[in-house]
């Protein structure tokens, strides 16, 4: 339990610094003369390099690992946001940018790997994940607005020098804390052995769920990665759309609050942990229709608060992310969360790509905001309901051995 204290420490930080930058990074780079359609390319190049990462990520942390692929992120994001600070030229931070990409892609597969091992069982591997979510909202609520206030303070410049420290101090720390979990020993069926051994003397079949038969037979419901392409792509289009309208430092502030507004929603029903006792499918189809609704208000300009509108965001986000981690988990098995969690990585860097890129090529045509509930819906049809979305979940915590 040491180490995922230590973990949420150190994620907190990351997440905090990363998300500084959101209201920063598209006014520094109107401030340096680039185009819409431009910004957008920046932000979708930072998720399209996200690609090899993650690919090389998912079976780096199966084999070799989570702590050193934490570390080593961390450290090469703070470098990169030193050398960052002093960008000129647009092309020269769409570089940057494109490089910090493939460099935090470890990041995610390997902390969700890491959580995803520490866990006791189910129930257990919901509430981490919860807690990874609640680090990240809470890290999110505050670090938009300090961002902001950081840009109309001291510059952009100065901004990114002094997240740049702070990510790569953390890097290197991480290294002296993290420490990974014993690995069970596991026999041919996935089963461990000591479990294997003590059904084998007492004459029964070891009790084999049925993720890991699944897994043995090699089967997995691929289109269920079509639900982060579409959530990420909408939270693209949100990321580059809500900045466009900033225009002065005191509208950057104005930005930044917002985006915490969105965080405040997700903390509310991120706070609510019995809802980790439910089944992961029908949990995430009810935050995806929340979704939905709420970028269809936003498109069709419905007579609504849009500070209302991007608490319901939060909200719906709230109870997506941790039932969309914990439906990827009843899914798959414990000797692959680190290809899990990469695929996973992967889907969310193809819609964060995909979102910012078609918001710059539309937005004068049509509102980018109807293209978010366009993804979200065709997802939700995709999803359609099937027998292994329903099995392989225990809403209570297994009995202990005798």
């Amino acid at each position: 339990m040491k180490t995922a204290v230590w973990l949420y420490l150190f994620l907190f930080v990351a997440f905090f610094d990363l998300h500084a930058q959101y209201p920063m990074l598209t006014p520094f780079a109107v401030s340096l003369g680039a185009a819409p359609s431009f910004i957008g390319l920046v932000m979708g190049m930072y998720s399209l390099t996200h690609l090899p990462g993650n690919l090389l990520a998912g079976y780096g942390v199966d084999r070799f690992g989570s702590r050193l692929f934490i570390s080593a992120s961390l450290t090469g994001a703070g470098l990169l946001l030193l050398l960052q600070a002093r960008v000129t030229d647009p092309w020269h931070l769409l570089y940057i940018r494109s490089v910090s990409g493939f460099v935090l892609a470890f990041l995610s597969p390997a902390c969700m790997s890491l959580l995803a091992r520490l866990a006791r069982d189910h129930v257990h591997q919901g509430k981490l994940m919860a807690g990874n979510g609640l680090v990240h909202t809470v890290a999110s609520v505050v670090s938009p607005a300090a961002g902001a206030w950081l840009a109309a303070t001291i510059g952009f410049n100065a901004s990114f020098t002094v997240l740049g420290w702070i990510l790569l101090f953390t890097g290197i720390t991480s290294i002296m804390f993290i420490r990974e979990p014993a690995k069970l020993p596991m026999n041919s069926g996935g089963v461990p052995g000591e479990l294997a051994r003590d059904s084998d003397a007492k004459g029964r079949e070891p009790s084999v769920s049925p993720a890991l038969e699944a897994e043995s037979r090699g089967k997995f419901p691929w289109i269920v990665f079509i639900l982060p392409v579409a959530l990420s792509c909408a939270q693209g289009i949100l990321s580059f759309e809500l900045p466009m309208r900033a225009h002065s430092s005191s509208e950057v502030m104005t930005t930044g609050l917002l985006f915490s507004v969105v965080s405040l929603g997700a903390l509310a029903t991120l706070a609510l942990l019995f809802l980790n006792r439910y089944l992961p499918y029908p949990r995430t189809l009810a935050g995806m229709a929340l979704l939905a609704c709420s970028y269809y208000a936003l498109a069709a300009g419905w007579p609504l608060p849009l500070i209302a509108v991007l608490f319901v965001i939060g909200m719906a986000k709230g109870i997506l992310f941790p039932a969309m981690t914990s439906f990827l988990l009843q899914l798959s098995g414990a000797s692959r969360y680190g290809r899990t969690f990469s695929f996973l990585s992967i889907s969310l860097s193809i819609g964060s790509f995909i979102g910012p890129v078609a918001a710059g090529a539309i937005r004068d045509r049509i509102s980018p905001f109807f293209l978010s509930f366009l993804a979200l819906m065709i997802a939700m049809v995709l999803l359609y309901p099937r027998r292994p979305f329903h099995e392989g979940w225990q809403g209570r915590t297994a009995a202990p051995p005798a």
